[in-house]
């Protein structure tokens, strides 16, 4: 029979002291991760019998889940998913592919002791002893709900973002295609005018409202511009007199048509201010319009501006139907208008008010309106910083057409609207100029071999060639390069950068002031 050796008593005693000195360090080290695991905070930490039957519990579970050790240590960890997820016995299935593939993973609905539910990343790993026998199951939880709703924020935001790129995108076309069938209709307006037909009332009529409806694309055109800071405005030293005049005289066919009185009380003084004159006169327009609409016929408007201190103070003043307290402080939002009968007696898009606030404001200004409620009118005041510097005031206006005879010049008119094409080409040719037309860039470029033109007027959206590459193509074939003039519908900041980097001299959007287009056909000394 063998015999096994017996160690030396010294030795022993030394082999005993080391496995006592493991034995310790193993429970040590084991309390020192039980008590790190039941430290953290920030994840749910707890341990699964073999059935799902939550067996410890740490201080993050209590915090992220609400329930103390003593409540829940006992429990099916289903407890913590919603009723949805117990019924199809999703935990049962989580389980199971821990069970195969070691572990699961997963981000879901979870619900804390209070019934409120919350956004969890899930891991559940299996655990098994030396043998591979399942003992159990660690579980970690993360509460991810405020992660989530940052994403959702930030989708919503993109998604927001991209609708309303998608929406600038739909009004500039939109406002491209209004205003290409409305640019032959005044240009007809205004060659009936230049050859001095008697203006009959259908005329009147045909002007008032294509100019009615001109003025609502570019509201449309404007907030949208303004609503994402793409407005620059081109400021200078202006007498704010001048603007107001032209205001006027743009609302004057709306005032009569109406049957208002209209009552004047400017300062005979200069009032300068630095600002940026068709934007002030847009402002001006806009409260006027806005007056003629909420005043009955025959009513009165008054229009002052005075110097009050550092300030000019311009008020627009009206006895039409007033303004409800509760809508005062809202006038001047979005879409807001004030009283609709059922018959929509006042019309307009509810753009006007909210234009003049933006505008004012991007002066360093500021607008307010009053009014002592229903049938008692109402006041909008304007106020702007006035500066000191003098204007050196201008003795004559030029005549609209006066300049047009000094210099013919040969016009090459590239168009593929038929009507605006030939109006054009009659206005151009009544004031003495020679004009030949096309409809495409292929054809204007076979025309230029045998006729060279001073000036190009380019619709940009052409088919087959667009104005971008007939312009490129004009400077390359001819060997005195024309002035070229940008016609289009497109008229965002965006569209005046891409003409003028393409070359382009002028850039003006229908439908065209001809008396914009004739001086344009020059280029300013």
């Amino acid at each position: 029979m063998a015999k096994h050796p017996t160690p030396e008593p010294a030795l022993q005693a030394e082999l005993s002291h080391t496995l006592e000195s493991q034995t310790q360090l193993g429970a040590q080290q084991d309390q020192l991760f039980r008590a790190f695991v039941a430290s953290v905070q920030d994840y749910a930490v707890f341990m699964l019998d073999p059935r799902g039957i939550v067996m410890t519990w740490n201080v993050g579970a209590e915090r992220i889940k609400g329930y103390r050790a003593t409540e829940i240590i006992g429990s099916h960890f289903s407890t913590f998913y919603p009723d949805h997820d117990t019924r199809v016995r999703r935990c049962e299935e989580e389980l199971e592919i821990a069970i195969t593939e070691g572990r699961f993973v997963d981000e879901g609905w979870r619900v804390r002791k209070d019934g409120t539910e919350f956004w969890a990343s899930v891991v559940i790993s299996a655990i098994r002893d030396d043998h591979q026998q399942l003992v159990g199951f660690s579980k970690i939880t993360r509460d991810l709900t405020d992660r989530r709703r940052e994403e959702h924020e930030r989708t919503a935001r993109l998604a927001a973002e991209q609708a309303n790129r998608a929406k600038d995108d739909f009004l500039a076309m939109l406002g491209h295609e209004l205003r290409n069938p409305l640019a032959p209709i005044v240009t007809a307006l205004e060659l009936m005018k230049l050859r001095g037909d008697k203006a009959s009332k259908e005329h009147e009529v045909i002007e008032r409202q294509v100019t009615h409806l001109l003025n609502l694309v570019d509201d449309l055109l404007d907030v949208s511009r303004l609503s994402r800071g793409k407005v620059e405005l081109k400021r200078r030293h202006l007498d704010v007199r001048d603007p107001i005049a032209k205001a006027i005289e743009i609302a004057e066919p709306l005032l009569e048509q109406r049957r208002h009185q209209l009552e004047i009380d400017v300062s005979s003084d200069v009032l300068m201010v630095d600002a940026d004159a068709a934007r002030l006169t847009q402002v001006f327009t806009n409260l006027l319009a806005n007056a003629a609409k909420y005043t009955d016929l025959g009513g009165r408007i008054w229009v002052s501006a005075q110097r009050a201190e550092d300030d000019v103070l311009i008020e627009v003043r009206d006895d039409g139907m007033g303004i409800d307290p509760a809508l005062l402080p809202r006038i001047f939002d979005l879409f807001v208008q004030g009283y609709q009968s059922s018959e929509r007696a006042v019309g307009g898009l509810g753009l006007g008010l909210t234009l003049v606030r933006t505008l004012v404001e991007l002066h360093g200004g500021l607008v307010s309106a009053r009014s002592a409620g229903a049938g008692s009118g109402s006041t909008f005041t304007v106020r702007l910083p006035i500066i000191a510097a003098p204007i050196k005031r201008r003795l004559t206006t030029p005549p609209l057409f006066a300049h047009a005879a000094n210099s013919r010049k040969h016009v090459l008119i590239v168009d593929d609207n038929e009507d605006a094409r030939m109006l054009l080409a009659d206005v151009l040719e009544s004031l003495g100029h020679n004009v030949i037309t096309a409809p495409d860039g292929p054809e204007a470029l076979k025309l230029v071999k045998a006729f060279t033109p001073d000036v190009a007027i380019l619709d940009i959206g052409l088919p087959v060639m667009d104005g971008f590459e007939l312009a490129v193509r004009l400077r390359a074939e001819l060997a005195a390069p024309p002035r070229l003039i940008a016609l289009t519908g497109y008229g965002q900041q965006s569209d005046r950068k891409r003409t003028s980097d393409a070359g382009f001299d002028v850039h003006l959007v229908k439908p065209v002031n001809l008396k914009d287009l004739i001086s344009s056909l020059t280029p300013k000394e």
